[in-house]
């Protein structure tokens, strides 16, 4: 199956998305990224620092929702092609570039398991290339949880800076700014991650073998993320689900995010299945309702639970960086 390049994929939800309303192609649209990264913010745990749930921090981790789909932009083509893979995951493609593992092994997921460095995994995507032919194992797989993992490091990072920069009692409102934007950074991308069209090869309109009839055209993509949930999916809709989890740290960040994509890709069918009854067209159904806010509260407690970890580990003890020995 010969597949769209990454640019290619930016190029045709935008035209896509310009015909059906005059709103940006983002992911989960602006309303919906703003959503999920406010909600994170708003439901952190109190043992977090104080400017990650104050006023300025929901505004601004609300604000910063979007941020990575506005460098999508054509005039940008260098930043547009090389961050665009970022959003996305193709689990069943990623698959190729697996090794099998022993369940209950470290960083071992339904049996099989990625290398945690983005070349590792692009190499190894190189290597399966021959044995598959008829698909392109290249960036276009998606690299969307070495993204996560990347900022997430950079987060716990500069929150362990803060800490140091408190005992010193020394200024730290420049790296609180650093640690907001971070965060809600992360928040993008962890938020594509809860959309399954965003972890699929399927990801706007069902191409290969078909015996259910779904959707073709490629348009359910932007009908689900965008139309739909702007114009029927409100922050008080989903911020009960949200409140009724309780923060939790997270120990292997890595193994605990690849299995949040997989869950996710677990939904994929029922999208389409949700398209095809028009639980998506103008105010839907309520399956797609109820569909729609899990998916947003997924989105959002996955990123209080990852910031919220990363505050925990940037207590852990680490060995000083001094420069190349």
């Amino acid at each position: 199956m010969q597949k769209l390049s990454a640019f290619t994929r930016v190029a045709v939800a935008t035209s896509l998305l310009s015909v059906l309303a005059a709103q940006p192609a983002w992911a989960w649209g602006r309303d919906g990224h703003m959503m999920i990264n406010r909600l994170a913010a708003q439901y952190l745990p109190s043992d977090v620092p104080a400017f990650l749930r104050n006023g300025n921090a929901l505004d601004t981790m609300e604000y910063l929702g979007p941020e990575p789909d506005r460098w999508k932009g054509r005039n940008e083509k260098e930043l547009s092609d090389t961050q665009s893979p970022d959003h996305f995951f193709d689990y069943e493609e990623a698959l190729y570039a697996a090794t099998p593992c022993a369940e209950g092994t470290p960083n071992c997921i339904a049996g099989y398991s990625f290398p945690k460095e983005r070349y590792d995994f692009l190499r190894a995507l190189a290597a399966a290339q021959p044995k598959h032919p008829d698909v392109v194992l290249k960036e276009n797989v998606g690299l969307q949880p070495w993204q996560v993992e990347e900022v997430w490091q950079r987060l716990k990072t500069d929150l362990r800076e803060y800490r140091k920069l408190v005992a010193a009692n020394k200024d730290t409102a420049p790296v609180q700014t650093v640690i907001l934007f971070e965060a809600g950074w992360l928040g993008h991308y962890v938020g594509d991650g809860s959309q399954p069209l965003h972890t699929t090869i399927q990801y706007n309109g069902w191409t290969g073998p078909n015996p259910n009839g779904y959707t073709t055209d490629h348009k359910i993509h932007s009908l689900f993320e965008s139309l739909y949930v702007s114009a029927n999916i409100k922050p008080a809709d989903v911020a009960p689900l949200v409140a009724a989890t309780q923060p939790k740290p997270i120990d292997d960040e890595w193994t605990s995010y690849l299995n949040y994509l997989r869950h996710t890709n677990s939904f994929v069918e029922k999208t389409y299945q949700i398209e095809k009854t028009g639980g998506f067209t103008d105010a839907g159904t309520p399956e797609a309702k109820t569909f729609a806010e899990e998916r947003l509260a997924a989105g959002a407690i996955e990123l209080r639970d990852l910031i919220y970890s990363a505050w925990v580990h940037s207590a852990d003890p680490v060995e000083e960086y001094h420069g190349p020995q």
